[in-house]
């Protein structure tokens, strides 16, 4: 475990990043204009790319041996029977992984990472690993521009909570993905509002562009500002035109099967209704087929390599929650956001003072050092912090008051990757395209 933050060092919510300048103040010394932020869903760096431990010794990926494979393993059913990683032959997923804040709990094991098998009651799934042939778009990503190997979800739990610290800097007592949760963040919104509020308040320009629902309604008082709130089809307007605002949150399509999904039914029956019409999941949550995520986040990155604004743009791409697959890094402690205790269930355990399992991220930008790593430990905050030193706005919490900005993936004095090479795309057919589910 990292060790604790001196109480000396620690920023408080409501403080500046530079409390010499006003609030608002452009900060010239990062090297963007423009931010985009996308989040996907639901896998650990192991399992989405813990292929690149063959190939590359400055990430900190699966194991392999000499013969090619995976040597990470977890306790099966019964200790004397371990099981290995293995990678996926195809873009299939399966229901048999957990990241409920109890399994998420038991798979970290104090630090053992030794749970996940036994979390998903003896199914191999969690150690499943995807490879370069199934996932070319993300491969390809990551060996383009700047890699995480320290960007950890911001709690241990599932997508409400770490979803509403990407937002607010705290769940305020959120621990699960479901209509409870929904309905009393209706009641009792985030103590400080989110970096929208922020945003507004300081007339920055921001924008949510949504594929089928938009995905900040995890926390519902964001529909407050709902001018906006734009299709997706306006993201790619935007992107041709050079006009991106200065903060964008763009969201795949959730699909009808998505935990999210099932607990938004709770809002109006307008948003029932569109949940009923809705394609495949493109957020890469299971059961749906990985080759949507791929395509929409393709079709999402090269937009913006490929806009007149690229220039002067940062995107931070990232996973809200590790999906109870199998990562062997284990979470360092946390500063927690604020004093909100998380609403525990019967048999539940833990707080907001240590962060949950790794999830991949990669900072894509001009400036990113091509083909390189960070070893800087960030959370979803790390999104916040980066937005309020940018604009010198005041922290949300004691969390985004104290996390890393992403200033440790760029190098501000090359912009090597002005013009990027073409990100690979996934094929429609072979390992990469679509199958039936078989699970």
């Amino acid at each position: 475990m990292a060790a604790p933050i001196p109480p000396s060092s620690i920023r408080a919510a409501g403080s500046l990043p530079f409390p010499d300048q006003p609030a608002g103040t452009v900060n010239g010394d990062m090297p963007f204009d423009h931010i985009v932020v996308v989040m996907m869903e639901n896998h650990s760096f192991d399992n989405l790319l813990g292929d690149l431990g063959r190939t590359r010794g400055d990430v900190d990926a699966l194991t392999f041996d000499s013969a090619g494979h995976a040597s990470n393993s977890n306790p099966g059913p019964a200790p004397v029977t371990p099981v290995k990683a293995f990678p996926f032959p195809n873009t299939a997923q399966a229901n048999n992984v957990t990241q409920q804040w109890k399994a998420t709990h038991e798979q970290i094991n104090g630090g053992a990472m030794d749970g996940f098998v036994r979390s998903a009651k003896g199914d191999q799934e969690p150690m499943g690993y995807y490879t370069p042939e199934v996932l070319p778009f993300a491969y390809s990503l990551a060996g383009t521009f700047t890699l995480a190997n320290r960007w950890f979800c911001s709690a241990p739990g599932p997508t409400y909570p770490n979803r509403r610290f990407l937002l607010a800097g705290t769940a305020f007592g959120g621990t699960a993905t479901n209509n409870d949760e929904l309905l009393s963040a209706l009641e009792k919104p985030p103590p400080n509002g989110t970096i929208f509020d922020r945003l507004s308040e300081h007339g920055i320009g921001w924008a949510n562009y949504f594929t089928d629902i938009p995905m900040t309604t995890v926390i519902p008082r964001v529909l407050e500002h709902f001018k906006h709130i734009h299709p997706r089809s306006e993201f790619f307007e935007a992107c041709e035109a050079g006009t991106l605002p200065a903060v964008s949150f763009v969201d795949p399509a959730m699909g009808k099967f998505a935990e999210i999904a099932d607990s938004l039914a709770a809002l109006p029956s307008f948003v029932k209704e569109a949940l009923d019409r809705l394609d495949p999941g493109e957020t890469e949550e299971n059961p749906d087929d990985m080759y949507y995520g791929e395509r929409w986040a393709h079709e999402i990155v090269e937009a913006v390599l490929r806009s007149p604004a690229w220039p002067r743009t940062l995107l931070i791409y990232v996973y809200d929650e590790h999906g109870g697959h199998y990562d062997h890094v284990p979470p360092p402690s946390a500063i927690a956001p604020d004093d909100i205790p998380p609403k525990l269930q019967a048999g539940e355990s833990g707080d907001y003072s240590m962060y949950g399992p790794r999830v991949p991220a990669v900072v894509v930008s001009p400036y990113s050092r091509r083909g390189g790593v960070s070893n800087v430990v960030c959370d979803h905050t790390s999104v916040l912090a980066t937005i309020e030193h940018k604009w010198n706005l005041p922290a949300l919490t004691s969390r985004d008051a104290n996390a890393a900005t992403i200033m440790d993936f760029l190098d501000p004095g090359q912009a090597a990757l002005l013009d990027p090479p073409p990100l690979q795309a996934p094929s429609e057919t072979g390992p990469s395209g679509p199958v039936t589910r078989t699970a």
